[in-house]
């Protein structure tokens, strides 16, 4: 269903059966949540000083290797929101991508 390298590749799929109006049951699939993993035990690799122009993509792909993995360096620094590590001037950590 999803890419392997998506964060939510290793999320469990879900069946909710339900009964609709008309008393027609169905099942309904979804992905289940998928929580932000502890930082205790990742590797920081490096500290990045956010600078004016510079996106999370960008210094993703720099680290990284891929601008779609932004998603591990908002897991090291406990964020939802990948636009919170765009600030300028804050220090963010790019840890090794976990397996």
């Amino acid at each position: 269903m999803f890419d392997p390298s998506s964060r939510y590749a290793k999320c469990g799929i879900a069946t909710l059966s339900v009964t609709d109006p008309d008393g027609t049951a169905r099942e309904i699939r979804y992905v289940k949540r998928r929580f932000i993993p502890l930082t205790e035990g990742m590797t920081v690799i490096v500290e990045h000083l956010v600078s004016q122009g510079e996106r999370l993509d960008n210094i993703t792909a720099q680290y990284l290797g891929d601008p779609t993995q932004f998603w591990r360096i908002c897991d090291a620094n406990e964020v939802m929101n990948p636009d919170e590590l765009e600030e300028i001037g804050i220090s963010i950590k790019i840890a090794m991508p976990t397996i």
